[in-house]
C-alpha cells in the first residue's frame, strides 16, 4: 500500500470514528424536554408567536445545548383557553414526560395551570402574572416559580407616580378577567394609598371588538383614564378613545401598549404612559443588541412577551450550567434559581422567598424617535423612570398587604364611585 493510499485510508477511518464517537456522546447527552404553551391560533395568536419566538431564539443561538443537555422544545397550542391549557398540560406531563412545562398566556391560565405541576414535571410561568400563586396560595404550589411579573406589580410604583403628577381623579376601564382586576386594582390600591381616587371602574369582556357603550360613559370631572386592554383590544380601544374627542391624559397597564401592538398603532397614542418591567427602548447595549437581533431575525420589534420567554430560557440554562448539563430534579431547580440573581435584558432581576422575581420597574411614554440606528422616525416605549428593585408587594407592608383579599372586581371597592 502506497503511503498515498495508506494516509487515505487512516484518514477516512479516523473521520468514520470520530463521527461514531460524537454520535455516542450525543446518544449519551442528557435529553431537557421542555413543554411550551402558548395560543399560536386564536385572537391572541401575535402574542403567541411573539412567546414561542422569544423562547426559540435563545435556543437557536446555544443549539438547543444547554450545558451538554439537549433540549426537546414541544410547543402546544393552547388557544388563550384555560381549560384547553390545562388539557396540553396534562399531555406535556403524562405522554411527553416533560421535566418542566412553560408558558401559559392569560392570568386565569396560570391559576388553572398551578395544579397540573408535580415535582416530576415543574410549571416555570414567564407570562400568565397571576397574583396569587406568589402570594396566598405560594404554600399551595411548590412545583412552580415565575419568571416574568405579577399582574399588580407594575401597577403599585404606577399608582404612586400618577399622584406625583398631580392627578386627582382617575376613571379606570379594563378588560373584564382575573388580570384587568389585578392590575387595576393595584393602581387604585396604590393610587388611593397617596391621596387620589379612582371614581370610576367599567369592564368591557375580553376580546370587546365595539367599545361604543362605554367611552360616552367615562366620567367627564376625571383628570385621567387608566386603561388595562388585552389582545387585540389594545389596538381598538385607543383607536376609538381619540376617534370620540378624547384629550385627557391616558394611562395604561403594560399590555395595553407593549410592543406586540405598538407599531400598529398611529399618533393617536402619542404621550400615552404605562408601567412594565421591560421596554424595547430600553437604551442599555445588552438590549439594543437583542432589538437588533430579534429584528433581523423575525422581522419585528420584540415586545414583552419576547424578552420574557427569551430571558427564562436563559434562567433554565444557567442552572444547567451549575449542574454540568444534568437536570437536578424539580424541587432542587426552584430552589437553585430561587437563589439565583440575572443581569438580564430588561435589567437586575433577583427572586423573593415567594418564587416571584423583584425587578425593575419602568414608567413608559410613547413617543415618535429614532432609535438604535434605524432610519426612520417610530413609536417607541421611551423610558421617562425607573422605580428600581420593584417586589410584587411594592411600596406596603407584606404582612399587612397578605391580609386583604386578592385584588378582584369588587377588591378595592370603589369608594368613591358615584
Amino acid at each position: 500500500m502506497s503511503c498515498n493510499t495508506a494516509c487515505r485510508f487512516w484518514s477516512r477511518l479516523g473521520g468514520v470514528l470520530a463521527v461514531l464517537i460524537s454520535s455516542s456522546a450525543a446518544a449519551g447527552a442528557e435529553e431537557l424536554r421542555i413543554g411550551f404553551l402558548a395560543p399560536t391560533t386564536g385572537i391572541f395568536a401575535q402574542i403567541g408567536k411573539d412567546m414561542v419566538d422569544g423562547f426559540q431564539m435563545y435556543l437557536d443561538e446555544v443549539r438547543n445545548d444547554f450545558a451538554g443537555a439537549q433540549v426537546k422544545f414541544i410547543v402546544e397550542d393552547e388557544q388563550g383557553k384555560p381549560d384547553t391549557a390545562v388539557t396540553k398540560a396534562r399531555k406535556l406531563v403524562l405522554q411527553d414526560k416533560v421535566q418542566a412545562f412553560v408558558g401559559g398566556l392569560l392570568a386565569s391560565t396560570g391559576y388553572a395551570l398551578a395544579p397540573v405541576s408535580t415535582s416530576e414535571s415543574i410549571y416555570i410561568i414567564p407570562v400568565a402574572a397571576s397574583d396569587d400563586l406568589t402570594q396566598r396560595d405560594a404554600g399551595k404550589f411548590p412545583y412552580l416559580i415565575r419568571t416574568g411579573w405579577t399582574s399588580s406589580q407594575p401597577s403599585h410604583p404606577f399608582g404612586q407616580w400618577a399622584c406625583d403628577q398631580g392627578y386627582k381623579k382617575i376613571a379606570a376601564i379594563g378588560a373584564d378577567y382575573a388580570f384587568g382586576y389585578e392590575v387595576i386594582g393595584g393602581f387604585q390600591k396604590a393610587f388611593e394609598n397617596c391621596g387620589g381616587h379612582i371614581i370610576q371602574k367599567l369592564w368591557p369582556p375580553l376580546g370587546t371588538k365595539d367599545f361604543g357603550p362605554y367611552i360616552p360613559t367615562l366620567k367627564q370631572d376625571a383628570d385621567a383614564i387608566f386603561t388595562l386592554m388585552a389582545g387585540p383590544m389594545s389596538l381598538q380601544f385607543p383607536k376609538q378613545l381619540a376617534a370620540a374627542g378624547n384629550k385627557k391624559p391616558v394611562l395604561g397597564g403594560g399590555t395595553s401598549y407593549d410592543e406586540f401592538v405598538l407599531p400598529a398603532m398611529g399618533d393617536e397614542v402619542l404621550g400615552h404612559v404605562s408601567a412594565l418591567q421591560y421596554s424595547a427602548a430600553l437604551d442599555t447595549p445588552k438590549n439594543a443588541e437583542f432589538v437588533k437581533k430579534y429584528r433581523a431575525k423575525y422581522g419585528k420589534v420584540p415586545s414583552y412577551y419576547s424578552e420574557t420567554n427569551y430571558t427564562t430560557a436563559l434562567m433554565i440554562h444557567e442552572v444547567l450550567k451549575r449542574n454540568n448539563g444534568k437536570w437536578p430534579g424539580g424541587p432542587e431547580f426552584i430552589k437553585q434559581l430561587s437563589a439565583m440573581k440575572f443581569d438580564t435584558l430588561r435589567g437586575p432581576v433577583s427572586f423573593d422567598d415567594l418564587r416571584n422575581p423583584v425587578q425593575n420597574i419602568y414608567i413608559k411614554k410613547i413617543e415618535r424617535k429614532k432609535m438604535f440606528g434605524y432610519d426612520k422616525d417610530e413609536l417607541w416605549n421611551a423610558v421617562i423612570k425607573t422605580y428600581p428593585n420593584v417586589s410584587q408587594f411594592g411600596q406596603f407592608n407584606r404582612a399587612e398587604f397578605l391580609k386583604q383579599p386578592v385584588y378582584s372586581r369588587d377588591f378595592p371597592p370603589c369608594k368613591f364611585c358615584e
